[in-house]
């Protein structure tokens, strides 16, 4: 229990960034040199104020919140935690795949652990296995998109998979390796082999050689405990080296020797749950509930989307670089991809214009060409008609002086042929009465030409006329 302590108290001090006994001794050189180039003086205190209690205060606190674990599995959990879990069977013949989530809120000692275990109901049952690794994912995804509240927050996103193989002895089948494939970047997995008591140690040691290579040739990334912490560095490096574990699972107890053990009993002999020459499951125990729970955050995701959105910890040189820098540099280039970007819809607004304004411009001097040539069209047909208008008025005029004078003239010539005519009626011969009807009709002739002109069947009527005469 103070060794889960100080695990505890040394991860929260790490994260408060507050110097702690194992961060001076790893920065200790750097420390030193710090306070000689700033000029720090190192003082010795005459005694005690009380700050050394602030990891103790951590703790505390962390103690009475509680602790919260989520796993994406439910078998094998009672023996891992040595707890009855309230698991009813579910029915093998479900049309796609479901996912059924139990919270438990487990205590040893004053430490309080809120579990939740999430049963994959169903996977693996259909004809059709192509997508079912997609309801899992989505629910990982879901988890972590969900906006909580920071007053009443109970984490409930994903920190590891058990993913459980059976102990073929051939290869691992395409849908363990296309969920595996699809889960790795979004949750810790970790593999195991179940029911190792029903395959010999020979046949186990091929499976696991053979169950890496076949996920390294297909790229999938399992989940590898830490190295950086030189206190379970060792540890945990033989430990990578021996997965995926062979566990057996049970909570029956049964007497072997003077004591009582969870195993399983068959008639040939007994397998014990925590015995470590027959699987490995006090390993899988140690590993992540006593040793690593710490490290199974959702740091995978949180890595894997801080790397979409171009944070890394090396810069282009292969150099570590510090967040703010990335931050920085990050900033920069969306800055100038912003004014890019901005010049680009300007332009893409500018041209569209311009060439708008062009076809305007275009069309308005074709119709301005138009206008200036039905305008002079009006025009010479305007000065036509005013020329017309005027030759005839002109016309008009001469006639009607020619009308009045021939009208003058007639009368007066017609009154004084009549009064002749009247007067010498009876004394006139008769071929002076033709002569006066000869001048008569001669002075109607010219009459007439000088109204309409010379008119040639005029002429030949005359003509006739005088002959007969």
């Amino acid at each position: 229990m103070a060794s889960r302590r100080e695990r505890v108290a040394r991860h929260l001090l790490f994260r408060s960034h507050m110097a702690t006994k194992t961060t001076c001794m790893s920065s200790q050189g750097s420390d030193d040199e710090q306070r000689k180039r700033e000029n720090i003086r190192s003082l010795t205190m005459s005694g005690n104020v009380g700050f050394e209690n602030l990891p103790d205060e951590l703790v505390n606190r962390s103690i009475q919140q509680g602790f919260c674990f989520n796993i994406l599995k439910s078998t094998l959990t009672d023996t891992l935690f040595n707890t009855n879990f309230e698991d009813y069977e579910s029915s093998h013949f479900c049309p796609n795949v479901k996912l059924k989530a139990q919270t438990y809120e487990l205590q040893e000692s004053n430490v309080r652990l809120k579990l939740t275990i999430v049963n994959t109901v169903g996977f693996g049952d259909q004809i059709n296995k192509e997508e079912s690794y997609q309801p899992i994912a989505d629910y990982i995804d879901a988890q972590f998109e969900i906006k909580h509240s920071l007053f009443t927050y109970h984490d409930s996103r994903i920190r590891l998979c058990l993913y459980f193989i059976s102990p073929t002895g051939h290869s691992l089948k395409t849908l363990d390796l296309l969920t595996m494939k699809n889960l790795d970047s979004k949750v810790n997995i970790i593999p195991v082999i179940a029911k190792a008591d029903t395959v010999s140690k020979t046949e186990l040691h091929k499976f696991k050689i053979k169950f890496m290579s076949e996920l390294v040739s297909n790229g999938v990334q399992i989940y590898q405990f830490p190295t950086d912490d030189d206190t379970i560095a060792k540890v945990n490096a033989a430990m990578n080296g021996q997965m995926p574990f062979a566990v057996v699972g049970s909570m029956d107890e049964v007497k072997v020797g003077n004591k009582m053990v969870k195993a399983r009993q068959y008639p040939w002999g007994v397998v014990q749950v925590e015995n470590e020459n027959h699987c490995d499951f006090v390993k899988l125990r140690e590993m992540f509930i006593c040793t690593n729970m710490e490290d199974l955050h959702y740091e995978l995701y949180r890595r894997c989307k801080l790397e979409e959105m171009g944070f890394t910890d090396v810069g282009p040189e292969n150099k570590p670089v510090s967040l703010q820098e990335t931050y920085e540099a990050k900033r920069h280039e969306f800055h100038g991809e912003r004014q890019r970007k901005e010049e680009e819809m300007k332009q893409m607004f500018v041209q569209p214009v311009k060439e708008k304004e062009a076809i305007l411009k275009e069309a308005e001097r074709e119709l301005q060409a138009k206008f200036e040539h039905l305008k002079r069209l009006h025009q010479e047909e305007r000065m036509k008609l005013e020329e017309q208008r005027r030759l005839l008025e002109e016309e008009i005029i001469a006639f009607s002086k020619k009308k009045a004078t021939s009208e003058i003239f007639h009368s007066q010539s017609f009154l004084a042929t009549g009064s002749n005519l009247s007067k010498d009626k009876d004394q006139v011969p008769e071929h002076r009465r033709s002569s006066s009807q000869k001048c008569a009709l001669i002075l109607l002739f010219l009459f007439i030409t000088s109204i309409f002109g010379e008119r040639p069947q005029l002429l030949i009527f005359m003509e006739k006329y005088f002959q007969s005469e």
